[in-house]
Order: structure tokens, then sequence, then C-alpha cells
């Protein structure tokens, strides 16, 4: 047996490619939209991919195994649980077979075993796998966003990002009932989630990639509650906030994508002229340099979102799917944005640009100030300035700086009328995401918008450090 663990960091998504050496076969679970890196391992392997498993209909990004059937003629092995609304569609053409609790899948001498785990989403599935080559008994589970290490997946999204009103409840009991089935298995089992931390489909993934089924019922919070109105509680309170694309990524999975063969070759863009046209015009243009590069001098208009690990998820939150982007990066970075951009289905890419020539071609660039905590508070005691902080509810509940107002950053471009009038101090954690909400803030035409360097952790830092002088 072979088992390969692929991860991407951008997404917090681990997918896993699975092939029985003996027959040369080969299945992928939970794919990603970029299947490259499952074909390269398979042609090292000299495997043929040949089916595609899903735990569930995804919200965070978009599923490879349209892309590995249409490559391939994989087949796609595909959840019949839940009722008419978690049913996948616009199957035609496919090779597929519809799942239930109990069903198996063979592939040469490896056996899947389909188990049924609602709660995070009704047609949630799981699979355990056999090697009956070494063993009668199953060696690990594939949990999908069921189980995590040290977390299990949250209940909320359908009524938090699709909008579904009244399911968070329904989804915690489901969830309750699905962990005392998980408890019944052996402990020796390893656990293979689909998610790591980061992810927005828990609230406190562990970064570990992999655990056993007895380290979980003894160190995962999820297994220690017996009380199902105590576990309902506790899974449902402090849920991160659910990114705006999580309920497009729901859809799209659910229906299908475009095949990335089928999209529009994006054209390079080397004029600055054009690009400030369509800034003009009321298109979203990304500048993917570091907060402080930008800060220093960029072209009026564009938004900062860093080509970091967190890339994707603040591309979700703030583009529009219904409009084209134009993207001014490094020429050598434009294959890594294209493929996260891709990742949560984001096709509509109308232009690449060098992000240096552009700047090269400007003679009156833009810039925002970083200032220090000791000058926010001398702007804050003198009543020159508001702060807003931008970091998750659950941050700003654990601590805050005093008459701070909350505005999480993902709902930053809907919330514009909320942002205090006159000199604003943006303010994270650490000054990453208070970056990009500045940039967003500039582009819609505020004047006097400045960040927080070091954010929340360097003004307490300072705050404590003076403390302790005085």
């Amino acid at each position: 047996m072979l088992l390969r663990y692929f991860y991407d960091e951008k997404l917090a998504h681990a997918s896993y490619m699975v092939g029985c050496q003996q027959h040369g076969k080969a299945v992928v679970i939970d794919p990603m939209r970029n299947i490259e890196p499952y074909i390269e391992v398979a042609r090292k392997e000299k495997l043929e991919i040949v089916g595609s498993l899903e735990t569930h209909i995804h919200a965070d990004f978009v599923s490879g195994s349209r892309e590995l059937a249409d490559r391939f003629g994989a087949t796609l092995y595909i959840s019949d649980e839940g009722d008419e609304n978690w049913k996948y569609t616009n199957l035609e053409g496919l090779s597929y077979q519809l799942l239930k609790d109990g069903d198996i899948i063979k592939l040469g001498n490896l056996t899947f075993e389909v188990m049924h785990t609602p709660g995070h989403t009704p047609e949630h599935i799981s699979f355990l796998l056999t090697d009956g080559a070494a063993a009668d008994k199953p060696i690990g589970i594939f949990t999908g966003d069921f189980v995590f290490v040290g977390d299990i997946g949250r209940p909320d999204l359908l009524e938090r990002a699709a909008g579904m009103a009244g399911t968070a409840e329904v989804g915690a009991r489901q969830m309750f009932k699905s962990i005392q089935r998980f408890k019944e298995l052996p402990d020796y089992l390893q656990v293979w989630p689909a998610h790591g931390a980061g992810s927005a489909c828990g609230k406190a993934l562990g970064a570990v990639p992999s655990s056993t089924v007895g380290y979980e019922k003894q160190f995962n919070w999820a297994m220690k509650i017996e009380n199902e109105e105590e576990f309902v509680k506790e899974l449902l309170r402090g849920q991160p906030e659910a990114p705006y694309y999580f309920a497009v990524m729901k859809r799209v999975n659910k229906i299908g994508i475009e095949l990335i063969k089928n999209l529009p070759e994006i054209p390079f863009i080397d004029s600055l002229k054009e690009i400030e046209k369509v800034i003009k015009d009321g298109f979203l243009v990304i500048d993917t340099r570091s907060p402080k590069d930008f800060s220093k001098g960029f072209i009026a208009g564009t938004v900062n979102i860093p080509l970091s690990q967190s890339f994707t998820t603040w591309a979700g939150w703030i583009v529009d799917y219904n409009q084209p982007i134009y993207v001014l990066t490094n020429p050598t970075d434009i294959e890594e944005v294209l493929i996260a951009l891709r990742s949560i289905g984001i096709d509509k890419i109308a232009g690449f640009a060098d992000v240096k020539g552009m700047l090269s071609q400007s003679n009156k660039l833009c810039s925002y100030e970083n200032i220090t905590p000791m000058e926010a508070r001398t702007l804050l005691s003198e009543g020159k300035a508001q702060i807003v902080d931008v970091r998750n509810l659950s941050e700003y509940e654990e601590g805050h700086i005093d008459g701070a107002k909350h505005i999480m950053l993902g709902t930053l471009k809907n919330r514009l009328d909320e942002v205090p009038k006159g000199k604003v101090i943006m303010q994270c954690r650490s000054g990453a995401r208070s970056g990009i909400a500045t940039s967003i803030l500039l582009s819609k035409g505020f004047k006097d918008v400045v960040n927080l360097d070091g954010g929340y952790e360097r003004w307490v830092t300072e705050t404590q450090t003076d403390a302790v002088r005085n």
C-alpha cells in the first residue's frame, strides 16, 4: 500500500493519495483543484489514478474530483447521505458511485468502508481503510472535516455562510451522535483529517498532520463532553467568522465548476495607463507585495493582499466573484498566485502585471504611515484619532485597546459606513491584517488612515514595559 500526504498551506487543506502497488491503481481523497502534484506522484510510482473519494461537499476550496475525472476518467465516489439539498448534481457523462453508510469500495487489495458522520454537514462521510494484503482490520480513517487533530468540524457553516437558518444546532446535535460512534472505533486507528491549523472549518485545529483515535479520545476537547446540551453549547461557542466565499464553494462543488483547461488565457499587461483605467472603472486590482513594501509606495486605488499563507483566505473574503480582477505581482509569482486564486474558484482574472514595472511607470505613488504604539497612544489621548480593530471577534473579546471599534477585516468592505470619521488607526494582532484593511480604506477614498505597527501584540508589550518602568 502507498499513502501520500499533500498539504496546501494557504488553505490548510490536506489531501491524500492511496494506492495499491500490486495492482498499480490509486485514488485521491478530497483532492484540491490543482491536480498536478497527484499526477507527478502517480507517474513516479507507476500508478493509475482511477478514483476520487470525497468526504463531503466542501466549503473552503474547489474540489479537484472533476479535474481527475476529465484527465483520467476517474470515478467519483461521493456521498448520497443527507436530504435533497446535499446531493451532487450535473454528473452526466461522469463515472460516479453514490455512497451510503456501510458501503464498500475496493481498490486491488485495499478496502474503503463508508461511515456516515454528519454534523459538519448532513451528507458528510468518512472512509475506513483496510490493507487486505497485510491485515484484516482497518489501519486508519479519513475523517474529512469530521474529526481534526484536537478539534472537530464546525456545524454552523450552513447557517452562517450558506444562509440556511436553524441548521447550526441541528448540525451540532448530529455531530454529538457522530462523535459517540467515533469513540467506538479501535484506539490504534490512525486519523487522517482534511485540514490543519489555520482552517476556518473548526476553531482550534492542531498543527500536527495526523493522530489516532485513542489520542483524540483522551485529548480532543469534544471527546470529553458526555452531556449533549453542554456539547452543543460548547461546539457553537467561539467559532470563527465564516468567509464570504464559503457559500460560493458550496455551490460550485455541488454543481461543478469550469475545468481549468477551458478557462481563457490571462493577458500580461505592461501599461500603467491600462491599470489606472480599470481602477477608475471600479475593478479590483490586487497588489501582492508585503504590507511593509506596499505602504512605502503603491498605485492609488490598489488593494494589498500579500502573497503569504493567508493570501487565499483574504482574497476569498475581499474579491467579488461576479467581477473580473487584476493582479500586480512579481512575474515569478504568477503561477503561485494563479493556483491560489483558482483553488477557491476565482477564475475571472482579467490580467497580470509586473508590480515593479507598474510602479516604475508612475511619477506619483501613494503611501501610508505605520505608527508606533507610543504615537498611537498620544493621538488617542489627545482625541485626534480613533482606532479600528480588524481581528476576529474571539480575539477582540479576549482583549482589546480601550475604545477600539471592532470591524473584522473580512467584513470591512461591506461596513465602510461604520468606520469612524476623521483620522483612523487600523490595528490587528501583528500589523499584517490591518495593513490590508488600511489599503482597502484608502482604495475606497478614505484619506487619513494609518496602520499600527506591530499591532496589539506590540501595544501590550510596550504598555507592560512602560508600566514596569513607572
